[in-house]
């Protein structure tokens, strides 16, 4: 067997690269890389020495010069920018991270910028821009409906629309919430939380409450859609695997003028009874091709939670396609039934321009 190749390459900084946020506090930065590569690194002043398996080597050096050009350029470097580059880079050597993770999401107001943390979450953000109905499939945890809101309020702070309109199938509820104690809120309350936490991190409490008594942001279960044509408007369909057939046209249907709609879910994941079909799964063979209708797919890649949840994604469709049909990469017949979660709230990058690491 043949011995790999150990290599030693001196990487000159410019001198106005700050070191602090590139090599981190006490050069935690360094340490990922070196632990993720398998390579040991070295900075003396604006030098940085790479030693190690040249392959792995060349890896340490695209990195560090990216990032490098990132903080030249003025961007927040964090332990979460050089995981979420790691990611990027095993990908996809060739990636431009730079192009990536200036693509923020800025909120009028908020010091912190909202900023992808791999290539599908930036695509998810052209996509959302470029067409007026984006469908977001793939598993917990990948930021779908966290950039969703972030994109919504964004565009309502900038008065792009008038108001937000945040829905999810109440199907824990069996959308019986007649049945249920208290008024609207405190029954609907439950099933849209993950939605409310996404926006109380972008605003504070009142903000949030003052925008809702205004009508600027609405938060109601997916059957209180019927009946509307909503204009002005940015929507999100969160936890869509869980609509139905006739929900998802219902829902789709509402589209009005100058209006964004985005649909989310997870197709491995649907709660609905074995009679009925999931309307996002279907979704997928129906509107594929027609103009001004983007779809975009994550995987356990994209997966911004804790580093063991990618795994348990990973192993799950790994377990799924071996003995319990295919799981994820395109549209089956239907999902893997689970029991009722708090559904998703994962923020991509989330980072302050002036913040130190």
């Amino acid at each position: 067997m043949k011995e790999a190749t150990t290599v030693t390459r001196r990487i000159a900084l410019a001198p106005d690269v700050d070191l602090l946020p590139l090599l981190g506090r006490n050069d935690d930065h360094l340490r990922t890389l070196e632990a993720e590569l398998d390579v040991q690194i070295v900075a003396r002043g604006h030098e940085i020495v790479v030693k190690g398996d040249g392959g792995q080597v060349a890896k340490a050096e695209r990195m560090l010069v990216q990032l490098a050009e990132l903080v030249r350029g003025g961007t927040a470097v964090h332990g979460a920018e050089v995981r979420a580059a790691l990611r990027i880079l095993a990908d996809d050597d060739q990636a431009d991270l730079k192009s990536i993770f200036s693509d923020a999401i800025v909120i009028p107001g908020r010091k912190k910028l909202i900023a992808p943390k791999s290539v599908n979450q930036r695509r998810y953000l052209e996509s959302v821009r470029k067409n007026d109905l984006v469908f977001a499939i793939g598993p917990a945890g990948t930021g779908k409906s966290y950039l969703g809101v972030a994109m919504a309020v964004s565009a309502l702070l900038r008065r792009s629309v008038t108001r937000i309109v945040l829905t999810r199938p109440a199907v824990e509820a069996g959308e019986r919430l007649g049945f249920l104690p208290g008024d609207l809120y405190e029954k609907v309350h439950p099933y849209l939380r993950p939605l409310y936490d996404a926006l109380y991190d972008m605003f504070d409490s009142e903000k949030v409450q003052g925008l809702t008594e205004k009508g600027a942001i609405e938060i109601a279960p997916l059957a209180y859609m019927r009946g509307r044509t909503l204009n002005d408007a940015f929507i999100i369909l969160d936890e869509a695997q869980n609509a139905t057939t006739e929900q998802m046209k219902m829902f789709l249907t509402r589209l009005g003028f100058n209006s964004k709609m985005v649909v989310t879910g997870d197709i491995t994941q649907v709660d609905l009874p074995s009679s009925k079909s999931s309307g996002l799964i279907e979704i997928q063979s129906i509107l594929k091709g027609v103009p001004g209708i983007g779809f975009v797919y994550f995987d356990e890649r994209d997966v911004v939670r804790h580093r063991l949840v990618s795994a348990i994604v990973r192993a799950y469709e790994i377990y799924e396609a071996g003995g319990r049909g295919a799981a994820g990469g395109g549209p089956s017949n239907r999902g893997t039934p689970r029991a009722a979660s708090g559904g998703e709230a994962s923020d991509p990058i989330v980072r302050a321009p002036d913040a130190e690491s």
